[in-house]
């Protein structure tokens, strides 16, 4: 009956069982090599017939290689017998030393993956619930030290990952919630009203209908964040100042009294990518400068080129932004405190949130300051275009073929 050992050993061929039999096929081809060299140098030295040479001065012969006198002939067998005893005894010795080779590569091997089996251990006990956890890296520094250290930073990027996922669903199911909440009291209020009259109800319905805009703009910035952090398909190039003047246009036509004033310096800068996502990532800029300024401030937006990049800059005036809360107001649902803003204009704290999505989507540099008189700074270096490849015309081309 197979053991369970064999039984592994035939299904499942582990790393240990391929660098053992490695080990032992390296040692068992070196010691025929060797044995094979001692056996040819060994048949050089001892020569099949020895011959007498002609007498020397002494009146004795000169012993060399050639033919053996017939009456030596004990010598060649005695030879023949010497090498095949030596392959005997060599093979068999080899033999031994292959098993224990085999052996003390086992227990070798077993000795240099113990740390990835720890590692592989541990791994298996991580879920999504305790990617807190870390393997255990300890000994010298070499490759499966590195690899722990890699799967380690993998799972911190994991639990980062996770933590965000968590706080945007409570996030959103909060900020989703809210519109909700507030139709369903509007609903029931207007219901409960023995007196409510057409007038009223009508004004019931218009809060209502108010609080499914909001709902929808926010579902609407939900999918946008969603579709940029998604990534890119087919790029296309187009004129980041073209869509850039586009919006502060719109912007402009919004504006009304006491509103800060838009100024705009737009050079034209090709940009590759998606333009109805950089549309956005454009309105959402503007957009927050204008919310979250001062009566009678100013918003400067900016594009240019440089060594072959676009970059496009939003500054505004306003509060001063701690720069210690710049990297928190990129991230989804993320807002200051009160004191930046008019709080009727509050936002979802989504606007740099899908800015940021955006500039990744797109390969681009994202940089986010204070600016130097209040307000904020943010700028967005895009990577170079690259020019397509210039084709000669037909009729040149045509032209070319005719002269050849």
């Amino acid at each position: 009956m197979e053991s369970g050992f064999a039984r592994r050993l035939r299904t499942k061929r582990t790393v240990r069982l391929r660098l053992t039999l490695l080990q032992g096929a390296l040692f068992l081809v070196s010691g025929a090599g060797t044995i094979g060299i001692t056996y040819l140098l060994a048949s050089a030295r001892f020569p099949e017939r020895l011959t007498q040479g002609p007498a020397d001065a002494s009146g004795r012969g000169i012993t060399g290689f050639g033919p053996l006198p017939p009456q030596n002939p004990g010598q060649a067998q005695q030879r023949t017998d010497d090498l095949h005893t030596f392959l005997t005894e060599s093979g068999l010795a080899l033999a031994i030393m292959v098993v224990l080779s085999l052996g003390l590569g086992w227990l070798v091997a077993g000795r240099i993956l113990r740390p990835l089996r720890t590692m592989t251990a541990s791994t298996h006990r991580i879920f999504e619930d305790n990617l807190h956890e870390r393997l255990p890296v300890a000994g010298p520094r070499d490759e499966l030290s590195e690899l722990g250290d890699t799967i380690n930073g993998l799972l911190a990027r994991l639990e980062a990952a996770f933590e965000a996922q968590r706080l945007f669903v409570a996030n959103a199911s909060h900020e989703l919630r809210t519109p909700i909440t507030v139709e369903r009291a509007i609903l029931e209020v207007a219901l409960a009203d023995p007196g409510a009259t057409v007038g009223s109800l009508r004004q019931a319905c218009a809060e209502v209908l108010d609080s499914s805009r909001q709902q929808e703009r926010l579902i609407d910035a939900l999918l946008t964040l969603a579709r940029s952090q998604r990534g890119l398909g087919q790029l296309e190039q187009f004129d980041l100042a073209a869509v850039a003047r586009g919006v502060v246009a719109a912007a402009e036509r919004r504006r009304g009294p006491g509103t800060p004033r838009l100024r705009a310096h737009l050079d034209p800068a090709a940009v590759a990518g998606d333009p109805r996502l950089v549309e956005r990532m454009v309105v959402n800029l503007v957009d927050n400068a204008l919310r979250y300024n001062v009566p009678g401030g100013t918003v400067d937006v900016s594009v240019e080129t440089a060594d072959g990049r676009a970059f496009l800059s939003v500054l505004n005036t306003g509060p001063v932004t701690p720069a210690e809360q710049i990297d928190r107001l990129l991230q989804p649902f993320q807002r200051l405190k009160a004191g930046r803003g008019d709080a009727s204009q509050e936002g979802f704290g989504l606007g740099l949130s899908i800015v940021a999505a955006v500039a990744k989507a797109h390969g681009a540099d994202l940089r986010a300051s204070p600016g130097q008189y209040g307000g904020l700074e943010i700028e967005v270096g895009f990577p170079a275009v690259k020019p397509p490849r210039a084709t000669a015309p037909a009729r040149d081309r045509g032209a070319a073929q005719g002269a050849r």
